[in-house]
């Protein structure tokens, strides 16, 4: 048994402009976990985010989406941090992730930000790379065959093929939230794998 996840972040950019966008695919995951957890956001200013909290078998949880701008994630997942006492290892950040195809997603510990600027900000802000990442994948417009810079890119709607594809990885992930709550990461990994064939 690992130290058991207990802050979620989801990574995205705030108001209706975004909300639609490959880069906010994070924000999609929390707001669908916080309905399955009967909670609601409420914006915290100290904490540079709008916040849900919740009960699971194994304790409070808590849900977060910055209301800075993705660039600086870091300043409320620090907040955040500093307030409840959490470790990194007590973290999790969920994002879009260009490396991966619609309707793929990883779990990892650890590791470098790959040009993603939400991480880069919680790695900097932290100090530390040591907290676990749900990437949520969204193509490469390379991939897809699209000239659009990849700043673009992210920052557009998904096509339907590709928003059908990250809607179905969306609910699986649903169902394996509830073992990196009881730090059954194993389990989990092996439900996400399962899926990702």
């Amino acid at each position: 048994m690992t130290t058991p996840v207990r802050l979620i972040v989801g990574l995205g950019n705030p108001g209706p402009k975004y909300e639609a966008t490959r880069h906010n695919a994070g924000f999609w995951l929390v707001d669908h976990y916080a309905d399955d957890l009967s909670t609601t956001f409420t914006e915290e200013k100290p904490f540079f985010s709008s916040v849900a909290k919740a009960r699971s078998d194994e304790g409070v949880v808590i849900l977060a989406k910055p209301t800075t701008y993705m660039n600086r994630s870091g300043q409320a997942v620090g907040a955040l941090m500093r307030f409840y006492k959490f470790t990194p290892a007590q973290v999790l950040v969920v994002h879009d992730e260009l490396d991966l195809a619609p309707g793929q997603a990883k779990i990892k510990r650890g590791g470098g930000h790959a040009g993603h600027n939400g991480l880069r900000d919680i790695q900097s802000a932290l100090g530390s790379t040591d907290f676990w990442r749900l990437r949520i994948g969204i193509g490469h417009p390379r991939v897809a065959g699209l000239e659009q810079p990849v700043a673009s890119y992210v920052l557009h709607v998904p096509r339907p093929d590709e928003l059908d594809a990250m809607v179905s990885a969306i609910q699986r992930l649903r169902d394996i939230l509830p073992h990196l709550l009881a730090g059954e990461f194993e389990a989990a990994t092996r439900l996400l794998h399962a899926g990702n064939r």
